[in-house]
Order: C-alpha cells, then sequence, then structure tokens
C-alpha cells in the first residue's frame, strides 16, 4: 500500500516542485467567475469534468497533459485526475482528486496537497475521487437536476455512463449551462488579455523566426523546428498542431516531409499557447527565395486587400458575417481585375462563387481553446443558437454574431487553387456566370495563402493583439 503524502507548506512547494502554481490568477477571480455562473443557472447541480492523462502507444507513455479549458476558467487548476461539483441549491462547492501515493512522488515529484490546490482557487471542500459517484447518485435520488457540458474525450463519455447511468448515445448537454459558459468565456477580462498578448507576442516570434531562417532545399519541419525552439524558449507550448507547408493549398496540412524548392510559397499557420493555457493563432505566407514571384505578389496583396478591408470593418455592433462578406467582396473584385472573374461581384459572393479561391471562414474566437469553447458548439459560440448557413465556405464561418467589446477573435482570409476542387467544379459547369475557367487553369500549380492577426474588439473599435508580424510583400522580402 502507498504512504499517502502529507500536506507541505507553500513555500516548500514552490522550491522543490515544477507543477504550475503561481502561473494562475488570484483565486478572487476563480471566486467572481463562479459566482456569475451560479446567478446565471439559478438552481442545480454543476458537473466539471477535469482531464485525464491519455496514453500515447501505452499507458505510460502520455501526450502532453492539457486540463479542459472550462475547467481552466472556472477552477484554475491543471492536474489530471480532478473533477469539481457546484451544488448552486446547497451553496457548495467541490474538487475531487486524490492525493499522491510515495510511487506517484518518486516518479513525478511533490505537489500540495487536494486541498492545498483546492484553497488557492478559492474552494474549501474536497473529497477522494471515488466519492464523486456516490455523490450524483444522491443527487438523482433527491431529484437534483445535474448539468454537464458536451463530453469530448472517450474519458468524460465512459465516466457519465458510469456516474449518471447514461449511455454516451444519450449524454445531451444542457444548453443553459452551454450558453451560461459562452456568455462569460465570450468577453475576455483585462487580466485575460494580458497573458493572451503574451501568447500573441510569442507567436509572432514564432513567424517571424521562420521568416528569416527559411530557404530553398530546407525540409519543412526544419523549419518547424526553428518555430518551435521559439515556443520551447518562452516556456509555451503550441495551441495546435503546426501547419507549415509548401502545399498550402490544403487548409490543414500538417506534415512536413516535403523540401522547399525555389519557386515555392510556404505557409505557416502556427501559435503559442501560454502555461495558463491561453492561444495565439497567426499565420503568415513566405516566398522560398528572397522576394515573390510578381504572380506571387499579385495574389499576396490580393489577399493583404482582404485582410485589410476586414479589420477596417471591425467595430462594436458588426456582425462578423457582413465583414465575411466584405472580404469575399474583396476578393472577387480583385479576381476580376486579374481576369480569373467576372460579372456582379456582389452576385457572385451572395451565390458563393468566390468559395473556389476562400473554401473557408474568415476567423474565430480565441481564448484559452486557438477555437475558443469549439468543444461547446459553434452554433452556440458563434451563433447564439441560430442555424448556420450550408453555402459551401460560407458554412464553415465558424463566427456571425455581432462583435461586442471583449471578443478576441482572428482575422484570415486565404486564396487557394485547389485542383480537385477546379476540376469538380469546371466539370459541374458550377458559377459559369462568375468564374473564368480557362484562365484559372494556368494556376492550378499556385498553392494558397493565407495572413493571420488577432484582434481585440473595444469600445471604439478594434485593437490588434501582440507584436505585428510581416504580411505586405516588401514586409516579408525585408526579412529574408
Amino acid at each position: 500500500m502507498g504512504v499517502i503524502l502529507h500536506t507541505i507548506t507553500l513555500k516548500t512547494y514552490l522550491c522543490c516542485t515544477n507543477f504550475k502554481y503561481m502561473t494562475m490568477f488570484n483565486k478572487e477571480t476563480y471566486k467572481q467567475r463562479r459566482e456569475v455562473l451560479k446567478q446565471k443557472m439559478g438552481s442545480g447541480v454543476l458537473l466539471f469534468l477535469g482531464n485525464d492523462d491519455y496514453g500515447l502507444n501505452y499507458g505510460g507513455n502520455t501526450f502532453r497533459y492539457r486540463q479542459d479549458s472550462t475547467f481552466l476558467y472556472y477552477f484554475g487548476l491543471s492536474f489530471s485526475g480532478l473533477s469539481a461539483i457546484i451544488d448552486i441549491d446547497a451553496d457548495k462547492e467541490i474538487i475531487f482528486g486524490d492525493e499522491l501515493t510515495i510511487d506517484d512522488i518518486i516518479w513525478m515529484g511533490t505537489q500540495p496537497s487536494l486541498k492545498e490546490k483546492s484553497h488557492r482557487v478559492g474552494v474549501e471542500h474536497t473529497m477522494p475521487s471515488t466519492e464523486i459517484a456516490n455523490f450524483l447518485h444522491r443527487c438523482v435520488q433527491e431529484r437534483k437536476t445535474i448539468h454537464y457540458l458536451p463530453p469530448y474525450r472517450a474519458e468524460h463519455k465512459l465516466k457519465l455512463m458510469e456516474w449518471l447511468g447514461v449511455p454516451p448515445a444519450h449524454q445531451e448537454a444542457c444548453n443553459k449551462f452551454i450558453r451560461a459558459v459562452v456568455s462569460q468565456r465570450n468577453y475576455k477580462t483585462a487580466e485575460e488579455i494580458v497573458e493572451i498578448e503574451r501568447a500573441c507576442n510569442v507567436t509572432a516570434d514564432m513567424h517571424i523566426a521562420a521568416m528569416k531562417v527559411l530557404r530553398p532545399d530546407m525540409y519543412e519541419y526544419e523549419v518547424v523546428a526553428a518555430m518551435e525552439a521559439v515556443a520551447a524558449q518562452h516556456n509555451c507550448q503550441t495551441s495546435f498542431a503546426t501547419i507549415a507547408t509548401i502545399n498550402g493549398q490544403t487548409l490543414h496540412n500538417h506534415y512536413h516531409g516535403n523540401q522547399v524548392k525555389s519557386g515555392d510559397l510556404f505557409l505557416i499557420d502556427a501559435g503559442a499557447e501560454t502555461e495558463m493555457g491561453y492561444a495565439g493563432d497567426m499565420s503568415s505566407t513566405i516566398p522560398a527565395d528572397k522576394t515573390f514571384t510578381q504572380r506571387q505578389r499579385q495574389m499576396v496583396e490580393l489577399q493583404n486587400a482582404m485582410h485589410y478591408r476586414a479589420v477596417e470593418a471591425l467595430r462594436p455592433g458588426i456582425n462578423y458575417m457582413d465583414v465575411y462578406d466584405l472580404a469575399a467582396l474583396e476578393l472577387v473584385e480583385g479576381m476580376k481585375a486579374i481576369g480569373l472573374m467576372k460579372g456582379d461581384a456582389h452576385e457572385a459572393v451572395k451565390e458563393g462563387a468566390h468559395a473556389l479561391f476562400f473554401p473557408h471562414g474568415l476567423g474565430h474566437m480565441m481564448g484559452l481553446d486557438v477555437h475558443d469553447m469549439e468543444n461547446l458548439g459553434e452554433i452556440w459560440v458563434g451563433y447564439d443558437g441560430q442555424p448556420k448557413s450550408t453555402q459551401f465556405g460560407r458554412r464553415s464561418q465558424r463566427l456571425a454574431l455581432p462583435l461586442q467589446p471583449g471578443f478576441v477573435l482572428t482575422v484570415e482570409p486565404g486564396i487557394y487553387f485547389i485542383p480537385e476542387l477546379i476540376d469538380q467544379w469546371r466539370a459541374e459547369g458550377k458559377h459559369n456566370d462568375f468564374i473564368n475557367y480557362d484562365q484559372v487553369e494556368g494556376y492550378k500549380d499556385f498553392g494558397g495563402i493565407r495572413n493571420e492577426e488577432d484582434y481585440l474588439i473595444t469600445e471604439s473599435g478594434a485593437r490588434m493583439l501582440g507584436k505585428k508580424i510581416p504580411v505586405t510583400p516588401d514586409e516579408v522580402e525585408a526579412l529574408r
């Protein structure tokens, strides 16, 4: 039998451990967040499922640990094996978890006790992890309503089945709970903005490092190594799997084994995540050579025009779908000037012809998740419960709300020449009134370009977060 770890003092803990304890907000922040949530919900039992360690290829070799973001938001503790309850009617908050045994200490080092961890975030009641099932069973017997958020990991689904007797196919989350969480997390506080901006600064440094190091004959993974070294130097992780590719026409290309050739365009989409879990997310497009070709420059300048037309429109009250339309309109007008599109630009956007070159959305919310709260459902986070468009391209827009002060979002229009999509649309005769397919054929080897920045909506407009990364051809070439 293992020996239970006794309580250690805070001073000892800070001196002898490597666990994230100081990278948290003040306990009053977490207490206030929970109090607001309780007021929004009114009654019932709120169940928060923390994340466990996950085996990569066997149990002892785990993936990098990442706590559930909603658990982080309300309880701040980035330790595996925790769950929490807020019993609103009983005015009681409980964190469930286990103390370390001597075997754990040998392999992992010491930690504060569960009670010390909980006290750090203003929770006074703790119980062993095995007791949560009994607690929830009593709640069911007492006819208390138990609310939980959409489970997105297998362990969560199994726990809900064990604790509540609800099979995975019937684990329907409470929409009221989802909306209450979204209505808090959508609005970033000043202390959150500081942390997000730190992530954005490191993200910018990652992109700048890539612009300086990229050369023909390098492999994509060498550029990735240079970028992710920057994140590590700032004690950050990556906020998502890095995209760094000569095949930018593939939107989420995580393969890094290609050799870069002279004449290639190199698309990067990468971000840093701070110790507290806040994300940055930026994209950039770099020529393999020191300068862009004339054709590359022309397309990058058009993408820049899309980007800045969107940025100039950012302000409280404007619907982000309307900003998407402005970027799409700029694309069509530019493509007409080049000779790749024709007809009325507004009609082309209305019919969705622009999506041949711009098949994704303009951006998304960002915060504790790079796509903030995506596990709660885009329909709630980005649409407030309203139905999404089914139109190709537009259906990938993740945010279609009137912008409000406190929102943090990305702006990331792109231009892509996807041979398979071009061939399909041409064979179907799709949007012949708007697309000059003969001219488009000559661009099937072009690839794709995207630039992306992160913005905070303010009372009077918007503010870019983090250092500025080079966007225009002249700015990028100056670092080459």
